[in-house]
């Protein structure tokens, strides 16, 4: 039995103790209460919450970037559920709302569209307020393929550099050619040497890629 154990079994026998004994004592099992009370409980983690905080897509701006076919879009009309949702942009650069009816997307920047949507919202709401954000991005990609780790079709979000694109292909393979990198835009080759750009040789290489753009490393 440890000492505070001991104190509080013999203050319950009613064992004679001297006064320095039993304040002692009170002090020890006061300070243990005290500490079990002082003890924080664990905060507890707020889950979000899906239906009305969707995922966005990474690093769209709404002023500037333009919406086109397959991209796929969430309509958030503020403290109405009717109008909110998510939408997918067809082919014909059209989307389809409840009670709206069809409305032109393609061509427009996220925050254009959205004053769209709310001046045809003024029929049915009282002062509108309507957020576009842009969850999925597929009218704007390019393709990496050839010696590379982890090639594929990629997002054109915002402009990306050369450089910057091959820095998301997962690196390079053993026998990869990185002086011989080419880019494949409307049946032209331009060529990329990446030992030079990344020893500050030959910027001007460094372009801007466009959608559909291919760049193939050898």
């Amino acid at each position: 039995m440890g000492t505070k154990e001991a104190l509080v079994s013999n203050l319950r026998i009613g064992t004679r103790w001297s006064a320095k004994a039993f304040c002692a004592a009170a002090l020890l099992v006061a300070g243990s209460l005290s500490g079990q009370e002082a003890r924080p409980a664990k905060p507890e983690v707020a889950k979000p919450d899906i239906a009305k905080t969707p995922e966005t897509g990474a690093g769209v701006d709404p002023t500037s970037f333009v919406i086109g076919p397959e991209d796929v879009l969430y309509i958030r009309v503020w403290r109405d559920n009717d109008f909110s949702g998510p939408a997918v942009v067809r082919p014909d650069g059209r989307i389809t709302m409840p009670l709206i009816g069809e409305i032109q997307a393609g061509g427009s920047t996220p925050a254009q569209l959205g004053a769209v949507i709310a001046e045809k919202l003024v029929k049915y709401i009282n002062k509108p307020d309507v957020t576009v954000i842009v969850q999925n991005v597929n009218s704007k990609k390019y393709y990496i393929t050839g010696e590379v780790n982890s090639g594929g079709a990629f997002p054109l979000v915002v402009k990306t550099t050369v450089l910057e694109a091959l820095g998301k292909a997962g690196g390079f393979r053993e026998f990869a050619n990185v002086k011989k990198i080419v880019i494949l835009r409307n049946g032209k080759r331009i060529p990329f040497n990446y030992k030079e750009v990344t020893q500050g040789k030959k910027m001007e290489q460094n372009i801007y890629l466009e959608p559909g753009d291919y760049v193939i490393v050898p």
